[in-house]
């Protein structure tokens, strides 16, 4: 296990302070505020500590409230809504300095049999063909070396490998509004780490990575890596669907149906490599050209 994936499910190993109360912390991102991933999967941590472990998270939905600060603790109270015979309902709203910064409601069901189709896996490039992000990144002298080392090392417990060019690495002209990328944890789950709670867990703290990479490339835009665009995430909802694990490939295939307003829309799939659908994705977030 790389030392990046240990420090992560460090940050993601909340201290529970009450029966129902955890508190997380943060590290310095590549942004002045906390990473949403992070505060996505931390509360979906406290959330899932409060659950039987037979029953498996099968959605989240979340709104982010206010820019978090990397340099406080964060306290997740879980609010135990339901628990029925098949779905137990939770919400959990994060706080700091007496404000809510987040909130999410996560339901989780016993395993049952049922009805089972899918929609078919999308093409893809074997991921052992492409390069490693940090291999991408040393494609772009154009980016600051600085923002390049804070990129990376906030990527650096997953490993992800873009099929096209990153919105940051070929902008200035509008693609196809679509993003296909590869991902698996650096290091296997093993042992008393690999629980189906801690997979969903670190698929939801990805997920936020790249969902509005779409956005960006049908307008032709880099991101907040090259300063063309600020943004921010404003919702996220997940649907887990099938297992999986986080560390194996996983595809996520990206696209934007929808930009106004000032925001933008991604939606998204994550297919196993054996062409199981394992989670869909949909998240708006604010996309606004500097003025």
């Amino acid at each position: 296990m790389s030392e990046a994936l240990h420090a992560l499910l460090d940050l993601l190993d909340l201290e529970r302070i009450e029966e129902d109360l955890f508190r997380g912390r943060s590290r310095a991102a590549v942004i002045p505020r906390v990473f949403g991933g992070q505060v996505a999967a931390q509360a979906l941590v406290a959330a899932g500590r409060t659950v039987p472990e037979d029953r498996h998270a099968h959605s989240l939905h979340a709104y982010f409230l206010r820019p978090g600060d990397p340099e406080a603790p964060i306290v997740y109270d879980v609010d135990r809504i339901r628990d029925g015979r098949s779905f137990t309902t939770r919400r959990v709203v994060a706080v700091q300095h007496g404000k809510p910064v987040f909130g999410l409601s996560a339901s989780f069901q016993t395993p049952e049999e049922g009805l089972d189709h899918q929609a078919s896996m999308p093409g893809a490039p074997d991921p052992a063909t492409l390069p490693t992000f940090e291999e991408r990144l040393r494609e772009y002298p154009h980016l600051d070396p600085g923002v390049a080392a804070r990129i990376a090392e906030a990527r650096a417990a997953v490993d992800l490998r873009y099929v096209d060019a990153p919105p940051f690495g070929d902008y200035g002209t509008p693609r196809e509004p679509r993003s296909q990328v590869w991902f698996r944890t650096n290091g296997k789950l093993e042992g008393a780490l690999d629980r189906h709670l801690l997979h969903v867990v670190l698929a939801t703290y990805v997920s936020d990575m790249t969902l509005l990479d779409s956005v960006l490339l049908a307008h032709g835009r880099g991101g907040w890596a090259v300063g063309d665009v600020v943004g921010a995430s404003l919702d996220h909802a997940m649907w887990f669907h099938r297992p999986f694990r986080a560390d194996e490939w996983l595809l996520y295939d990206q696209e934007s149906p929808s930009a106004s307003g000032g925001r933008g829309l991604g939606q998204a799939r994550i297919h196993t490599r054996d062409g199981r659908l394992a989670v869909s994705v949909v998240q708006e977030g604010v996309v606004r050209v500097p003025r």
